[in-house]
This record gives structure tokens, sequence and C-alpha cells, in this order.
């Protein structure tokens, strides 16, 4: 049975894979929004925000654009799957021996390789930009590991905003308060710079813990307990968003 759902994962993986490779301006436009904001940061307002840590600004937010890469990706994901719901593609795999869990997995899949390929363009013209590390090979690892946990979080909200909308728009629209989180956290400003209300909200939202963890990964720095409460939310978020994910699913295809 595990052998069955891996085999047709793989399939379907493959058949979503093929839809993005046919139209890769999916995975360039993805990566243009990141890539305008830091040229804009860097270039613009660079200049003018002190970070205190002395280091040079395409370091500091580096980790924040990341996030937001990630967050204008899992977009597609919903509206992939909006798409196929409207086209009858799942009452088709209901009636082929099929396990239903493949199908919303090979989404997830398709989603996890799209954002790591945007991801890479990013980070490629952040050295381009001066992006300097001190990491070593277990330091980006571990920060490939939270990225892509981050990832997989994300993509099961995708899924239930994909599932559950009643337009288009509304499948990929779900995905702009995930993409301005980051602004109020510590990806751009340090979190003390904030106005007291504000400040407090940023440091008690996962996206700040998540860059901390990225940032000192980057620079080859202890990152504290920031490694686990980012963990602790990717992994809850993860969780929480798989099972009302199914949930959903399996009320849809009954």
């Amino acid at each position: 049975m595990t052998a069955h759902v891996l085999s047709d994962t793989g399939t379907l993986t493959g058949r979503s894979l093929r839809h993005i490779l046919r139209s890769p301006d999916t995975i360039i436009t993805t990566a243009v929004t990141p890539v305008a904001m830091m040229l804009l940061f860097v270039y613009v307002f660079g200049g003018a925000i002190n970070t205190g840590t002395g280091d040079s600004y395409i370091n500091y937010m580096l980790p924040g654009i990341l996030l937001i890469t990630i967050a204008s990706g899992i977009a597609y994901t919903a509206y992939r799957l909006f798409l196929d719901m409207q086209g009858g593609i799942f009452e088709r795999f209901q009636s082929m021996p099929i396990p239903r869990p493949s199908v919303l997995w090979a989404h997830v899949l398709t989603s996890l390789v799209a954002n790591v390929a945007s991801l890479v363009i990013v980070v490629g013209v952040a050295l381009i930009m001066g992006f300097r590390t001190g990491a070593s090979v277990l330091d980006w690892l571990a920060v490939a590991g939270i990225l892509i946990l981050f990832t997989l979080a994300l993509t099961w909200i995708a899924v239930i905003a994909g599932l559950s909308a009643k337009t288009v728009d509304g499948a990929s629209g779900f995905s702009y308060p995930l993409i301005f989180l980051p602004f109020i956290s510590s990806a751009f400003v340090p979190t003390d710079s904030m106005p007291g209300p504000v400040a407090w909200f940023a440091e008690n939202q996962p996206v700040t813990s998540i860059v901390n963890s990225v940032r000192a990964l980057f620079a080859g720095q202890p990152v504290g307990d920031d490694i686990w409460i980012a963990l602790g939310w990717c992994a809850g978020i993860l969780v929480v968003a798989y099972v009302g994910a199914t949930a959903i699913y399996r009320k849809k295809i009954s």
C-alpha cells in the first residue's frame, strides 16, 4: 500500500511539474518581486536604515526576502489546485485506483520544488549584489531545513485556500497578508526601533524568530532560543494546516 501511494504521488507530482516546465514564467514571476524588493531596499533605502549590526544591509535583510519569496510562490499552489478542482480532474482521479492523499501531496511536493528553484534564484542575485556569509555547510543545511519546513507549512495553508476558494482571485489572494507579514518583523529593521504595540507584535509573531535564526546561521553565530521557537511555529502551523486541509478535502470529495 505504501509503495502504491509513493508511486502514484510521484506520477502526479511529475504531471504538476510538467505544467510548470511548460510555463517557467511561474518561477520567474515568483522571484521577480523579492528581487525587486532587494534592489529597492539595498540601493534606495538601505543607506538610511541603521540595523545596529555593522554588517551590510543585504546580509541583514536577505532572510526576510527569502520568506517573502516563499509566501509569493505558494499562491500558485492554491491557484493550480483551484483550477484542478474546477476542471473536474479530482472527480476523474476518484474513478481511478489512486490513493486520496496522493493528489494533495503531488501539489505540495510541486510547490516545494518550485519554491526551492525560486529561492536559488534569489540567493544567486543576492550574491551578485554583495551578500556574503560565514556559514558552514552545516549552517547552510540548517537554513535549508528551516526554509523547507516553512515552505511546507505555508503550502498546506495554500491547499486550504485552493480547496475552499470560490474564485481564482480568492485562491491566490490569501497570500497577500503572508507576503506583508515580514514587514512587521525583524526582517528589515530591528524590532526595538518600532513603537511599543507594533514591537510586541513583531517580536511574538513567527516570522521574527525564523528570520533571526536564518540570519544568525548565515553569519555563523549562535542561534540561541530563536531556532526552537522558529521550529515550533513552523511545525505547529504545518500540523494545523495539514489537518484542516485533509478534512476539507475529504468533505469535498465525499
